[in-house]
């Protein structure tokens, strides 16, 4: 039987909190397990929900939609025509999976280059070879990282195109992939081999990296490009409330108790990395942005005098893993050229400012869950 959670630390168990050691993500990517009796910061809270190895949503529940054969957009009446068309694939997809494997939870979700492929991937390689050709050939050769590469789609259309179009610049491409989940890098790897378009495959043009961005260490001096395609939108953040009354930045931490049920705890000491954010923020950021404080003093006084009126405001989730990822490039790739695609709004997002979208899927529905804080099905 379901039931909501409570979220918010009864007061009566703060001293048991207390007691708790605080993790991070990296302490836990060995345990089969999510642990009992203890407290982490809710970005790695996030990341170690989306990507440890033994109980992750992309480790365990992720399934990227394949359509089978590329859509001809040029058959389709409109857009609804397209909706429809997807939905029936859809359905003979999840036929095809549930004839193997039955499962009525399972975790299904579609990307730009699985619905619009060749023409989505095509469209960067254009502006790939284009912008090498113009400021690196002949004296480099054409590297190209790619972050989080799903099935491996992309890498293969890219390759596809480059060397359909440019046989010259394709003899001097190097396709590398970063991917943390070892159950997609295996996929990616099983890509590798496959014929396309006739030809032979691209093994001997790629290399399959198969750990975190957020763990690399390799100094790459070359210039190079490098690719994050729907990939930030799933990085971990980490969330901020304000006292309404001294303005003072509370950080979020999920407490996890001897049950295995989450509460939501907040603290006025911040952690190194979103103290960090929040300086580069207010020293970058030279016009008014959306925030939690924005009413005046005045007016949130008069709130906070209001019956039942919360002694925090609203929560406020800041990209702390972003930032992190842009540190990664500076020390790192001091040469790159970065290329980024992602969603510029989520619908159905948890409570927040730049809150995430958290769901979970049953009997084929998508249902929107209220916080990021759910147990995952191990």
């Amino acid at each position: 039987m379901w039931k909501k959670r409570p979220g918010v630390l009864p007061e009566d168990r703060l001293a048991e909190y207390k007691q708790y050691d605080m993790v991070t993500a990296d302490d836990l990517r060995t345990r089969k397990r999510r642990p009992k009796r203890t407290r982490l910061l809710m970005r790695d809270f996030i990341e170690d929900s989306l990507y440890n190895p033994s109980y992750g949503y992309f480790s365990k529940e992720a399934v990227i939609f394949n359509p089978g054969e590329p859509f001809h957009f040029g058959e389709l009446r409109d857009e609804a025509d397209f909706h429809a068309q997807v939905g029936k694939r859809y359905t003979t997809f999840e036929d095809e999976l549930d004839a193997k494997e039955f499962n009525d939870t399972r975790q299904l979700w579609h990307t730009p280059t699985e619905l619009f492929r060749p023409h989505y991937a095509e469209a960067m390689a254009r502006y790939l070879i284009s912008n090498y050709k113009l400021a690196l050939f002949p004296y480099h050769d054409l590297i190209i990282y790619e972050m989080g590469a799903g099935n491996g789609t992309f890498m293969v259309n890219v390759l596809d195109y480059i060397r359909a179009i440019d046989s010259e610049v394709y003899a001097r491409t190097k396709y590398r992939i970063i991917e943390i989940s070892t159950q997609l890098a295996t996929m990616q790897t099983s890509r590798l081999a496959l014929p396309a378009a006739g030809a032979h495959g691209h093994a001997d043009k790629v290399e399959i990296i198969n750990r975190s961005i957020f763990a690399w260490d390799t100094y790459v001096s070359s210039p190079c490009f490098f690719l994050a395609l729907e990939v930030i939108d799933n990085f971990a953040h980490d969330v901020i409330r304000y006292s309404p009354s001294t303005e003072q930045p509370l950080q979020g931490a999920v407490l996890i108790d001897s049950d295995g049920e989450f509460y939501e705890i907040y603290s006025p000491q911040l952690d190194p990395v979103a103290a960090r954010f929040l300086r580069v923020r207010d020293a970058a950021c030279n016009f008014p942005f959306t925030h939690p404080l924005r009413w005046s003093r005045m007016m949130r006084g008069v709130r906070a005098n209001l019956p039942f009126a919360p002694n925090m405001s609203e929560p406020e989730w800041i990209p702390t893993r972003l930032m992190q990822f842009f540190d990664t490039l500076q020390k790192y790739f001091p040469a790159h050229k970065l290329l980024l695609s992602d969603f510029h709004t989520l619908p159905d997002a948890v409570p927040g400012i730049n809150a995430p979208v958290v769901q979970t899927r049953y009997q084929r529905q998508t249902v929107p869950v209220s916080t990021p804080m759910v147990r995952l099905n191990t």
